[in-house]
């Protein structure tokens, strides 16, 4: 598990830093061939990580994380492609291709804003938090820094459930009032 959680932090890292799908390192950008862009992300400072292979391009895409069986991964995205205002779940099988050509699977329904989605033992089902009880719509976001940095919201409505691989809610752990959120496996 160790070397999937720092492949999963290599690609989520390597993931952000490419633009547009191409590798600004790999100085061949493939647009004006028309030629499917290389997504094999290399930076010749790295010493221990070889055959990075970006998994997404657009939106904003983080907190993956393999399947016990290493056939799937669950992550966050919010993506306005994907008709995703506000962070939701997905679920990708690396069987169906690549998320370039194919779209995830939407587990957490579109509802409210949601976030640390991990596969249950035996991977048919997935735990993830959701705002989804204060309301289907996305809450507001927080008020930027005035330094500009990044700011995660706590939102009260925040609760703790598991849904199937369809993302059918078989179970909500945690609910009521307060922040129930970023539960692990």
């Amino acid at each position: 598990m160790k070397f999937n959680f720092l492949t999963i932090i290599a690609l989520v890292f390597f993931a952000s830093a490419c633009e547009n799908g191409t590798n600004p390192h790999s100085g061949d950008n493939h647009h004006d061939t028309g030629a499917a862009p290389d997504t094999t992300v290399h930076y010749k400072q790295e010493k221990h990580l070889a055959n990075i292979k970006q998994l997404t391009a657009g939106g904003d895409n983080a907190e993956a994380y393999f399947s016990f069986d290493n056939r799937m991964i669950s992550f966050q995205a919010k993506n306005p492609a994907w008709n995703a205002p506000c962070d939701q779940i997905y679920r990708f099988s690396f069987s169906d291709g690549d998320m370039t050509d194919k779209m995830p699977k939407l587990i957490s329904e579109g509802l409210g804003r949601t976030t640390c989605s991990y596969f249950m033992p035996g991977d048919t089902t997935i735990l993830y938090a959701s705002t989804r009880s204060g309301g289907d719509d996305c809450p507001p976001d927080p008020e930027r820094r005035t330094d500009g940095k990044y700011v995660w919201p706590i939102y009260a409505d925040f609760d703790i459930y598991v849904a199937n691989l369809d993302g059918k809610i078989v179970d909500t752990l945690v609910s009521g009032p307060g922040y129930d959120a970023e539960a692990t496996v």
